[in-house]
């Protein structure tokens, strides 16, 4: 009530004939509290940019960066109107204060110490927040030192000091650190379990299809003396082990229907490669599946060494794998 009785006082005031001794009256110096208020709160365009060292506004000049700081007193002005309320005040210990009773939420900006000293004034200030009207406790304390210096008969703001306090006898501080250590050290510990159990898993995996890529090598070198008209074989199935009557060079009877397949152990088993007549080469890779995410691609040829890729692509494995282990 009483900010809007002293605003219609102003109001009263500014509509009244001005008289000559009133006119007369020299208007009070503007005070560094004053000037960083409006620096950083004005609506008027122009006037963050009135605050700033000539050297630093000749330095943004050059840069091509004025044009754009100038939209600034814009921004802060719609800062001001998103919010329910927002009030500043050039004297007592709250310099700001905003309030959106929707969510019961309010910022205020205090004053901590008003250090003038001639053309200097070093502004320190603090924050708090509140959620329906309690004040919400915090582990660091954030305070900003504004310097202030006078240059042309203007404040400028020269330097920006920004200093966070750490309460280690604090109760609330300690709690939130040793609570923080405790969450940390949970999550690292089950981890290292899944990392451990991903790696077991995997290891008992990569062994089931390394046994697998052996015995599809065995059979393409008994396929291939078999049939030495054919040679080694690209289709898996005629390396199948299914079916009646006497094996033949499209059922040789060599491995299990599953691996025949193609598909095992999360895996995708190819042949291909195949040249010559008879053929004398060939390629076998084991993909992962699309549900086998970080696990190795393995690939071989007539050789019969198996290399490994880690990122599991085949492509990368047939080019430069390494010996798998």
């Amino acid at each position: 009530m009483g900010t809007f009785s002293s605003l219609l006082a102003l109001s009263v005031l500014a509509a009244a004939p001005v008289s000559a001794s009133a006119q007369d009256t020299p208007t009070a110096p503007q005070t560094a509290r004053q000037a960083l208020m409006e620096m950083l709160f004005s609506k008027t365009p122009g006037t963050f940019a009135k605050h700033l060292p000539a050297a630093t506004l000749g330095a943004l000049e050059k840069s091509g960066a004025l044009a754009t700081l100038q939209q600034y007193s814009a921004l802060a002005g719609q800062f001001q109107t998103k919010g329910k309320t927002f009030e500043t005040f050039e004297t007592g210990s709250v310099m700001i204060a905003a309030d959106d009773p929707q969510s019961g939420q309010k910022f205020e900006m205090t004053l901590v110490n008003d250090s003038l000293q001639g053309d200097e004034d070093d502004i320190e200030v603090s924050f708090q927040t509140y959620k329906d009207k309690q004040l919400q406790r915090s582990p660091f304390l954030p305070r900003m030192t504004f310097a202030m210096k006078t240059e042309s008969g203007v404040w400028k703001l020269n330097e920006i000091l920004v200093t966070i306090r750490l309460p280690l006898a604090d109760p609330d501080f300690l709690k939130s650190v040793t609570e923080g250590i405790k969450s940390q050290a949970a999550a690292t510990a089950t981890t290292m379990q899944r990392q451990s159990q991903t790696s077991t898993t995997t290891f008992g995996a990569d062994e089931s299809v390394l046994a697998a890529m052996r015995t599809i090598l065995t059979a393409e070198v008994t396929y291939a003396a078999t049939y030495p008209s054919v040679g080694y074989t690209c289709t898996l199935s005629d390396l199948d082990g299914f079916g009646g009557g006497a094996p033949n060079e499209h059922q040789a009877m060599l491995i299990a229907s599953g691996l025949a397949g193609g598909k095992k152990y999360g895996y995708v088993f190819t042949l291909s490669g195949c040249t010559g007549t008879p053929a004398t080469v060939f390629h076998l890779v084991a993909a992962p599946g699309r549900n086998s995410f970080g696990r190795r691609a393995f690939c071989s040829d007539q050789s019969a060494a198996i290399r490994s890729s880690a990122d599991g692509n085949s492509a990368t494995c047939l080019t430069s794998g390494i010996p798998a282990h």
